[in-house]
């Protein structure tokens, strides 16, 4: 295990997955190490001083050599808008143990060739990306890749080492003792940096903290590929050398690195091994770093004395020098095909080549040995639940908040109905209580999981798209942690309502209250889930309320059901809020309920309950009906919203 304060290792010697200090691979080309331009070597050298360790876990498997051909992608613009061809048949070879920076100005291109070549992007996608000189098959290859996109998902109520266990425990074998888990996390923190803000959470980290720590998550499991959308942006100078410094340290044990990059300054672009230049969709250039001054010299547009090569490459790919320049660029690299700009390009091997020397029964051996295999669904959901419970502990908003909301509300409902549960001539009032408190439990749980599920769905895709663990184990997770939040705060709720509006105090009574009011809950909640699942907060927080209108208007209150046009009474079978009226009424005026007492008015109409539900047309024998019909809506809905959940999680790909 490798400690803090360890020396800087030069970049001539790799580490053995033991820790134990080997010669640099014999089988290196020499392009995986180019030699930085005169110009750049004094920056080059200072920052080497204080780029980071290598890390004592290697890549088990051979460095991947990447090479896409023909690549297109075309995109939906809207409905009855057309469509646009963003990527136009580029090619490209991305070399193992190398560095590498997709450029270009914005709108070129570049994430979107990025989400290609990870797997991210398939729809509308054209081309063949092959590895090692063999066709991509996408699940093998996600078990060997991670992509760590622009804004930094992360968990943020969660410390660093606490991150780092969740994402142990689940990439790690279940074999795997904590001990060994421990010391492969603490390696990583300690080479990253991230090893003194062990405790810090990740919300609290500086912007530069935040990207080192989302690379050190999707280390864990050590990938042979790394793709890492716009890592510097936001970034400081600072901050933004020693990202990239850490990811050419990582390529140099073997890994293959391929970041998007919008301007870098002259000191950041001579860290990057090979780079690749887009122009609308086009390739410029993909050749080393220093190489790019030499080509634009040889295809007649040179670079400016003392001008930084990453600033005039981006202006001539803007159209700043002429369209002719882009399209004299073009030609010349081939659309990507040409490898002439190379260290030693003459000794890259064909596919052929590569095919010979990574047979598949070598390929085979390595498989049954990698020990990237997915953790057991019974352990991912026992993880996932873990660490749900210390998140809701931490949440101010859906645990500590949602509670004393309850309290606030059943004080205030319970204080403007007092004592309207046992009067013979304030039945109406109760009434209005009862719907009164189905609203609360429809608005409440449905508005908070609307304005909150979106911000996790960001977090789901990028964990659920590394493989981190399947859907099916996070909608369980999430169902079962926020399950006893919500039986507490609608319990609490509905004993001071229930108390201070005197309710009739038999057990039996509250029991059925206390039931339709909690499954009330839980079919909000779905109903906001369907919701959160698919919209952002904004059409959410409209589209929620919306949809909850007709709800309250087949429901049978103001409007009762006898009363509903024929035409419009399939509505009260489809209204939730129906069955939980209903339900409530029944628990407090049904069973057969005595005759009110009647002291506050010489004359009481509703004093006989029975009297009452014929009134609102409404049986008292219809409780289990209403149950049923409750349990129904829970399961249907829930059932959606997974379903909704796991299109909308394929529908942006």
């Amino acid at each position: 295990m490798m400690l803090a304060g360890a020396e800087i290792v030069d970049k001539s010697v790799a580490f053995s997955s033991d820790g134990v200090v080997l010669p640099a691979p014999a089988a290196i080309p020499a392009s995986a190490a180019p030699a930085a331009p005169a110009s750049a070597v004094p920056a080059a050298a200072t920052m080497t001083q204080a780029a980071p360790q290598g890390l004592s876990r290697v890549p088990e498997r051979e460095a991947v050599d990447i090479h896409f051909s023909n690549i297109t992608c075309t995109v939906k613009l809207g409905i009855n808008k057309g469509y646009k061809e963003i990527l136009h048949g580029v090619h490209g070879r991305l070399r193992p143990r190398q560095l590498v920076a997709i450029m270009g100005p914005s709108g070129a291109g570049k994430s979107t060739l990025l989400d290609v070549l990870s797997g991210y992007r398939v729809t509308g996608v054209g081309g063949a990306v092959f590895l090692n000189g063999r066709g991509r098959i996408m699940k093998q290859f996600k078990k060997m890749s991670c992509y760590i996109q622009q804004d930094d998902r992360l968990q943020g109520l969660l410390t660093v080492g606490e991150n780092m266990t969740m994402a142990a425990n689940l990439k790690l074998p279940t074999k795997m003792d904590s001990y060994e888990k421990g010391e492969i996390i603490e390696n990583i923190l300690t080479n990253l940096g991230l090893y003194e803000h062990s405790n810090t959470r990740a919300a609290q980290l500086s912007g530069g903290q935040k990207k080192r720590l989302s690379i050190a998550l999707e280390l864990i499991n050590n990938p042979l590929i790394m793709f890492l959308d716009e890592p510097t942006t936001g970034l400081d100078s600072s901050s933004c050398t020693q990202v990239v410094q850490l990811c050419s340290s990582l390529a140099r044990q073997g890994r293959t690195i391929i970041c998007t990059v919008h301007q870098p300054s002259a000191s950041l672009f001579a860290l990057f091994d090979q780079v690749y230049v887009l122009a609308a969709g086009q390739c410029l250039y993909q050749g080393t770093t220093q190489n790019l001054v030499p080509y634009l010299d040889q295809t007649g547009v040179p670079c400016p004395i003392y001008h930084n090569p990453a600033d005039y490459v981006i202006e001539l790919a803007c159209g700043e020098y002429g369209e002719d320049k882009i399209q004299l660029l073009t030609t010349k690299s081939e659309n990507g095909r040409a490898l002439n700009w190379f260290d030693n390009h003459e000794s890259i091997p064909s596919m052929e080549a590569l095919r010979k020397q990574f047979p598949l029964s070598v390929l085979k051996a390595l498989d049954r040995g990698s020990s990237n295999e997915e953790t057991p669904q019974s352990n991912q959901r026992s993880v996932l639940i873990r660490t749900g419970f210390l998140k809701a502990k931490r949440d101010a908003t859906m645990t500590h908040i949602r509670v004393l909301v309850n309290i606030l509300v059943g004080i205030m409902l319970g204080s403007l109905f007092i004592n309207a549960g046992n009067e013979g001539s304030r039945v109406l009032e109760n009434y209005n209580l009862l719907f009164a408190i189905l609203m609360h439990h429809m608005m409440s749980p449905m508005m908070l999981t609307i304005l909150t599920f979106p911000s996790e769905m960001s977090i789901l895709s990028k964990e659920h798209f590394n493989r981190w663990y399947s859907l099916g184990s996070y909608y369980i997770s999430i169902t079962l942690v926020d399950l006893p939040v919500s039986v507490v705060s609608c319990f609490v709720f509905s004993v001071i309502v229930y108390i201070m509006s005197s309710q009739p105090l038999e057990l039996t009574r509250f029991a059925m209250f206390f039931a339709i009011s909690m499954y009330t809950v839980l079919v909000a909640q779905s109903f906001g889930l369907m919701i959160g699942a698919v919209f952002n907060v904004v059409n959410g927080t409209f589209l929620g309320p919306s949809l909850s209108v007709p709800m309250m208007m087949f429901a049978g209150f103001g409007v009762t059901l006898r009363d509903l046009p024929s035409y419009l009474y399939w509505g009260s079978y489809v209204s939730y809020l129906r069955y939980g009226l209903e339900g409530l009424i029944n628990a407090i005026y049904g069973m057969n309920r005595p005759v009110l007492a009647c002291e506050d008015e010489l004359y009481c109409h509703y004093k006989y309950p029975s009297k009452f539900l014929k009134e609102i047309a409404m049986r008292s024998d219809m409780f289990w009906w209403d149950i049923l019909a409750l349990t129904v809506n829970v399961v249907v809905l829930r059932i959606l919203a997974f379903l909704l959940l796991k299109w909308k999680l394929n529908a942006v790909r």
